[in-house]
């Protein structure tokens, strides 16, 4: 079949319009499957991470963002820079201490390190998620899989997410703890962390994006999960314009909206503050 240079672009060229559970659909609006909430012909981000890959794309403000668990064990190492000035970037000691809440949900704001408000979880049907550990390290999935460089079976996320972060003109020192999504970790009395695993398939999280921003996931494994093999499942991601969901925001905690006012001025200003 590819014998030649002839058969192989043949081949390949065959293959053009082929959907896989593991790539990004372009254009997105060809996207086959149903989606809650949209149409296919609105969506600006469509695309599968398998487990141990990443993926990273700049989203504009009002740009509703889906991530979905598809076989229950995927985990989402969401990182956030602001696009139009990626020294502002999500902070997640900020994300548990300025709301007060330690476990994310809906209304919960994600943080940048200059007090704005760069994404709010809109919807949550999961619940189990983690803004404490961070992602995995080189050492630390050597350490439990064998091996956790960027292009091994067992990838750490700081790993991927350095990939991530030379896309958009980055490097390893901007690649910040990250919060995850579908992988819960709850505080034990002693203060001990432990993981609570994942509520199952088919478990959705949606944020809304308040300033333009680079979005960075990478889908590996959470740091505290108990199983002994690297066993990260597929994640859905899309995305599409929904400006309306800036209007209608699930939190009036004074917290929150102060968060919002810095936003909201300085995206009226037009310029990076």
């Amino acid at each position: 079949m590819t014998a030649t240079t002839t058969a192989a672009r043949e081949h390949a060229r065959a293959q053009a319009r082929e959907i896989t559970d593991s790539m990004p659909v372009v254009p997105a609006s060809l996207w086959p499957n149903e989606i809650d909430g949209t149409d296919a012909a609105s969506l600006i981000w469509a695309e599968t991470v398998p487990g141990g890959r990443y993926t990273t794309k700049v989203l504009q403000r009002g740009t509703r963002l889906r991530l979905r668990d598809v076989h229950g064990r995927a985990c989402a190492h969401v990182m956030l820079h602001r696009a139009d000035a990626p020294w502002e970037r999500l902070n997640a000691a900020d994300t548990v201490k300025v709301p007060w809440q330690a476990y994310m949900g809906v209304g919960h704001p994600l943080l940048s390190d200059q007090g704005r408000v760069l994404a709010t979880v809109l919807a949550d049907t999961s619940g189990r998620h983690d803004a404490l550990c961070g992602t995995t390290t080189l050492l630390t999935n050597t350490d439990k899989y064998g091996d956790g460089s960027a292009y091994s079976a067992s990838p750490a996320g700081r790993e991927v997410l350095v990939l991530a972060a030379l896309k958009n003109g980055l490097g390893p020192r901007d690649v910040p703890p990250t919060v995850s999504f579908f992988h819960g970790v709850t505080v034990d009395p002693d203060g001990a962390l432990r993981s609570t695993g994942s509520a199952g398939a088919g478990t959705i999280v949606d944020l809304i994006v308040h300033l333009p921003v680079i979005v960075s996931i990478a889908n590996t494994a959470h740091p505290v999960d108990p199983s002994p093999t690297f066993d990260t499942t597929s994640l859905e991601v899309l995305a599409w314009p929904s400006p309306q969901d800036l209007e209608e925001l699930p939190n009036t905690d004074p917290e929150y909206l102060r968060a919002v006012a810095n936003t909201e001025d300085t995206y009226a200003a037009g310029g990076s503050k």
